[in-house]
């Protein structure tokens, strides 16, 4: 018997976003710094006086990921001493609302869970 039917494909993830979700969420100190930005802490000298546990170096890495994924951007200013200041890109707004949503996710999926243990 012939098949009519459509053939599917196998899907694959999509590449450059899973890799950005991964290197993202294993970065323990990302979300953290997307949380000072949005408490209007910007420069590094900042993030590491106000957060318990982050080192200069971790958090220079850190930031050089982001601003090479496009999500942060690094303004440099020309003064003495020199000022360096981060903000989030057009996309790391589109890419922090993904997060946004995976948060939600997870709360559901927490409820779900929590839910059917009690039952």
């Amino acid at each position: 018997m012939k098949d009519k039917g459509k053939k599917f494909s196998r899907k694959s993830a999509p590449l450059e976003s899973a890799r950005m979700l991964e290197t993202i969420y294993g970065c323990k100190w990302s979300l953290t710094i997307y949380q000072l930005l949005a408490d209007g802490i910007n420069r590094p000298g900042e993030m590491v006086r106000n957060t318990e546990g982050l080192t200069t170096k971790v958090l220079n890495q850190c930031l050089r990921r982001n601003t090479d994924f496009g999500i942060l951007e690094k303004k440099i200013f020309n003064e003495v001493p020199p000022r360096v200041e981060y903000s989030v890109t057009e996309f790391g707004s589109k890419f922090l609302g993904v997060l946004d949503m995976l948060e939600d996710l997870q709360l559901e999926i927490d409820e779900y869970l929590s839910a059917e243990r009690s039952t």
